[in-house]
């Protein structure tokens, strides 16, 4: 089953199952189960169905920046010396190679090719890191960095709509 085929199965209960999930990724079947109203059996076998398609991709703890000296976030707009298909792959096998590189992505409608998501403990280490490893990937043309003062939200669980007339038990 492909994950198109899927997304167009999920249902009431799948959804509700997605947003629990996202919530408190550590819940045991059986507190899943009841909060949905159903058997640990159906409730195990509709999460593995989730977690084979892909649509679950995994479980994850969220672990403060600041307490692991990763406190300064930086977003880094990229752009490419050059625009052909060897340089983009280049680049793509390059940056996310790095570890101070949490997110990257492609984007259009600004002048940069990829934005990215870079960690580091402070101004100097995103110096260091800049000049050393950054500047170093092939294709790097030239950026643009922005440095994060403070985040009002910063959300990892996806806004799960329920489906039109769902039905679906809201969890509690």
């Amino acid at each position: 089953m492909g994950e198109g085929e899927l997304l167009g199965t999920i249902d009431a209960t799948d959804r509700s199952i997605l947003r629990i999930l996202q919530a408190d990724g550590r819940i045991t079947n059986t507190a899943l189960a009841e909060e949905l109203g159903l058997t640990t059996t159906p409730t195990l076998q509709r999460v593995r169905k989730l977690e084979e398609a892909g649509v679950i991709k995994g479980y994850v703890a969220l672990v403060d920046r600041a307490a692991v000296d990763c406190g300064t976030m930086v977003w880094v707009q990229v752009t490419l010396k050059e625009h052909d298909y060897a340089s983009h792959m280049a680049f793509l096998e390059g940056i996310v190679a790095l570890p101070e590189v949490i997110e990257v992505h492609h984007v259009a409608g600004v002048e940069a090719d990829f934005v990215l998501k870079v960690v580091v403990k402070g101004m100097a280490e995103y110096e260091s890191w800049m000049l050393h490893k950054l500047i170093q990937v092939p294709g790097f043309g030239r950026l643009h960095s922005t440095f994060v003062i403070s985040t009002a939200k910063s959300e990892t669980a996806l806004p799960i709509r329920p489906e039109p007339d769902d039905g679906a038990p809201e969890p509690k």
